[in-house]
């Protein structure tokens, strides 16, 4: 031991005096020695305290602090950035991005006009109907859970709107995915919605959520066109499409005018159903005008109703009747037959949908004699009691020429060779028209054309046929002496019927006109422009030829006395002509017609009609045409309120004696 190191000593302290026996323990004081603990397995001795378990020394909770804290920064910068992308940067972007999908724009179809009538009958009106749409993203398996939504939706839709299942399931899963509007069929009868809003209805109760494979479908009100007569007038109508659209007839050439304006509609939607409290902007339709036609309704069942028996009767191809105001050009009635019903075109004969009163050309005939007369009587070339000779053929050029009957040598007055519609006698009158052939021929063009021969009515009317007539210079050998009587050059039956009506209207000619004016949405009808006027003969000549045409029905020489209407002085012409077959481009057949006016002395009406192609019975023009156009002038006269002018007829002499 070091002399520096002195052993420390424990220095005893006071006893301390003996604890009595039961007392309590003594709680240590400060300073005092902590217990011992005891030996494992071993229990402490009575009365003595067992050793204190030894602390636990924790690390420190600071960095684990730090590390939590950085993350959760790391998330709020994130969030942060994203949304100041989404509200301040790309908000436009987004907000575009949310309108579109919220809201939904379709379109509001405008109601169609009406047609009606002179007075105000309606013939064409539109009634309510629905279109049926859908909303493509509410069939998707997103929506339905199931992958086979628009498969389930269209095999139950098929059958209730007449469409192809594929067509629909196409239209329910658009190559767009983010298409929300799809028309699956339009101008549906309000029969045929309730019969979807009932089976929606119905599935919607089956399923645990309310909704069904049909919950996408909806409709939106529009209209549909409505026929209420069926099929009269149905040439001049025309019809309405799938589309809304004019498929012919007034439908087609006035469709800008009856469709209106279609609007818009443009509204939040949630789950399929408009949200009313999002807003919507709606651009309204205007609905479409009014048009009033010139027909009158009852002429126009008469003319159909005579036209349609004389073709069945006649087991002909079709025929057609015109009847015209004289004075003002207007038509009355066009009357086709066969014809179509443009309620339920499925039935329809397509060769029948449309107007064949315009659109068929064909060589008119004896009827268009009254036109080479006329060049003749204003060119004085000729007067009614002229002497014609006419024998039993004639030779021209390379042909021979003969009447519609053998006949021994004829001695007829000008106005016999029209009142026994001789072909030989008109060739020698128009030769009278210059001092060569090649003259008379250029005469007699300038006269068809003013006529109205060769060139559209004036209508514009769809799909109709100017007729053909070819330069005179271009005339063939055979056509400068077929032309006067009617074959060799084509015309339709309104321009037929404008021929008569210029000679009854003083040799006045005006254009025919189908329409009187339309009615806006404002309720102010607009009448139609006036129609064009033109001088083609003088007021005398016209006259003339009305007392020549009297003799064809008077006369009992003339081929039109099935035509004669007691009480009434008529004025009209025969027509038999060969009929070129528009299938084959031969001769076959016969065209057969009449024209004329009445009174005679004051005209009022011009009546045409002719008939295609009669196979059963006789195929004259007097014998089957002229017994419609007396039924139909004679109904003409009486709704029209047309008196008998009470005058006697001049009656022309139609032969002499030599």
């Amino acid at each position: 031991m070091s002399d520096r190191e002195v052993p420390r000593r424990r220095v005893p302290g006071p006893a301390r005096p003996p604890r009595p026996r039961g007392a309590a323990p003594r709680r240590p004081g400060p300073g005092a020695r902590p217990a011992r603990r005891p030996a494992a397995g071993r229990r402490p001795a009575a009365g003595r305290r067992p050793p204190a378990k030894p602390a636990l020394r924790l690390g420190s909770p600071r960095p684990r602090l730090r590390l939590v804290g950085l993350a959760l920064a790391l998330v709020l910068t994130a969030f942060t950035v994203r949304l100041l992308q989404v509200q301040a940067v790309d908000a436009s972007t987004y907000s575009a991005k949310a309108q579109q999908n919220r809201f939904v724009a379709h379109t509001l179809t405008a109601e169609r006009g009406g047609i009606t009538d002179r007075n105000g009958v309606a013939l064409a009106v539109s009634e309510d109907a629905y279109d049926i749409t859908a909303d493509p993203v509410m069939f998707g398996s997103e929506q339905l859970k199931i992958s086979d939504g628009p498969e389930q939706a269209a095999a139950l839709l098929a059958p209730i709107l007449g469409q192809d299942q594929a067509a629909l399931v196409k239209k329910l899963r658009p190559a767009n995915k983010q298409s929300r509007y799809a028309r699956l069929a339009s101008r549906q009868t309000p029969q045929v919605w309730k019969q979807i809003k009932d089976l929606k209805a119905a599935l919607a109760k089956k399923t645990p959520a309310g909704t069904s494979v049909l919950a996408g479908v909806f409709a939106d009100p529009s209209s549909q066109r409505v026929y209420p007569n069926k099929d009269l007038a149905a040439g001049i109508l025309g019809w309405v499409n799938s589309e809304g659209r004019g498929g012919g007839g007034i439908e087609q050439q006035l469709d800008k005018q009856l469709s209106g304006k279609d609007g818009k509609i443009r509204y939040a939607q949630s789950g399929g159903r408009e949200v009313p409290t999002a807003g919507s902007t709606e651009t309204p339709a205007v609905p479409g005008s009014d048009v009033e036609l010139t027909i009158d309704r009852d002429i126009q069942w008469a003319a159909q109703s005579a036209i349609s028996e004389q073709v069945r009767k006649s087991k002909a191809d079709r025929g057609y009747v015109i009847v015209q105001d004289t004075a003002t050009g207007q038509i009355l009635a066009m009357a086709n037959s066969p014809g179509f019903d443009p309620n339920d075109l499925s039935t329809a004969d397509s060769a029948a949908m449309g107007n064949a009163a315009l659109q068929d050309a064909y060589e008119p005939g004896s009827t268009a004699k009254v036109m080479s007369m006329a060049a003749v009587l204003e060119e004085n070339a000729a007067t009614p009691l002229t002497h014609v000779v006419v024998p039993n053929r004639l030779h021209r050029g390379d042909r021979l020429f003969q009447d519609d009957i053998d006949h021994a040598t004829w001695n007829l007055t000008l106005n016999g060779v029209l009142a026994k519609s001789s072909n030989i006698g008109t060739i020698l009158a128009t030769g009278q028209l210059g001092k060569t052939q090649r003259a008379a021929n250029d005469t007699l063009y300038s006269y068809l054309r003013q006529f109205g021969i060769g060139r559209f009515t004036g209508l514009g009317f769809p799909g109709e046929t100017p007729g053909i007539l070819a330069p005179s210079a271009k005339w063939s050998t055979s056509q400068q002496y077929t032309i006067p009587f009617g074959q060799g050059f084509s015309i339709n039956a309104m321009q037929a019927a404008s021929v008569y009506s210029t000679i009854a209207n003083g040799g006045v000619r005006v254009a025919p006109t189908l329409v009187r004016g339309t009615k806006g949405a404002d309720g102010r009808f607009a009448p139609a422009p006036g129609p064009k006027k033109t001088r083609v003969v003088s007021e005398k000549t016209a006259r003339t030829l009305a007392q020549m045409l009297e003799s064809v029905v008077d006369d009992e020489q003339g081929t039109g006395i099935k035509a004669r209407i007691p009480g009434y002085r008529v004025a009209g012409k025969t027509g038999t002509a060969n009929r070129v077959d528009p299938a084959t481009g031969r001769y076959h057949g016969y065209t057969s017609s009449f024209a004329g006016f009445a009174p005679a002395d004051k005209p009022r009406v011009t009546v045409y009609c002719a008939i295609q192609n009669a196979t059963s019975g006789s195929y004259f023009g007097g014998q089957i045409c002229g017994p419609v156009y007396k039924q139909v002038m004679e109904f003409a006269l009486k709704t029209m309120q047309v008196p008998p002018t009470g005058a006697k007829a001049a009656a022309l002499p139609v032969s002499y004696k030599p």
